[in-house]
């Protein structure tokens, strides 16, 4: 090997190494393409869940509350609110966050303030579903703490 470093070996140092991460994104891409099914439980998409996204969405509660780590750390992260809050019982969690909402803002001194949102009881009921339905993805035990 000379101990120059020309032209050519610098093209083809580029070309290959282009060819080889451009392989692997490929092959990664693909890797997740074909993982996703079983890890989100798109099967178990309702009206009631595209109507709470559409709830979460309108109300901009990304811009306080994260999801799944993606969103604003203000106030608690809601993946898995349902597991902390509900128990695994749909029908107590849809009464509890019916409650919660109902209450807000609540007056406690040092308490960051939720806004009253005036949600109907269909649209509490849609937020419900649509954050069981978070709940039950797979999303490798996050967050890492129960409390969010």
């Amino acid at each position: 090997m000379s101990e120059r470093f020309t032209k050519s070996m610098a093209r083809n140092i580029y070309y290959g190494g282009s060819a080889f991460f451009i392989l692997l994104f490929l092959g990664l891409t693909f890797d997740t393409v074909t993982a996703l099914p079983e890890r989100d439980n798109r099967d178990q998409l309702t009206e009631e869940v595209a109507r709470g996204k559409e709830v979460w969405e309108v109300n901009n509660c990304v811009g306080c509350h994260s999801l799944m780590g993606e969103g604003a750390y203000f106030a608690p992260e809601l993946a898995n609110v349902f597991d902390r809050r509900g128990g695994a019982d749909e029908a107590t969690f849809k009464t509890y966050l019916k409650g919660w909402m109902m209450a807000q803002p609540i007056p406690a001194p040092g308490r960051r303030k939720m806004p009253q949102f005036h949600l109907t009881d269909q649209e509490i009921n849609d937020l419900a579903e649509f954050l069981i339905w978070t709940s039950r993805i797979d999303d490798n035990n996050w967050p890492p703490n129960i409390e969010g």
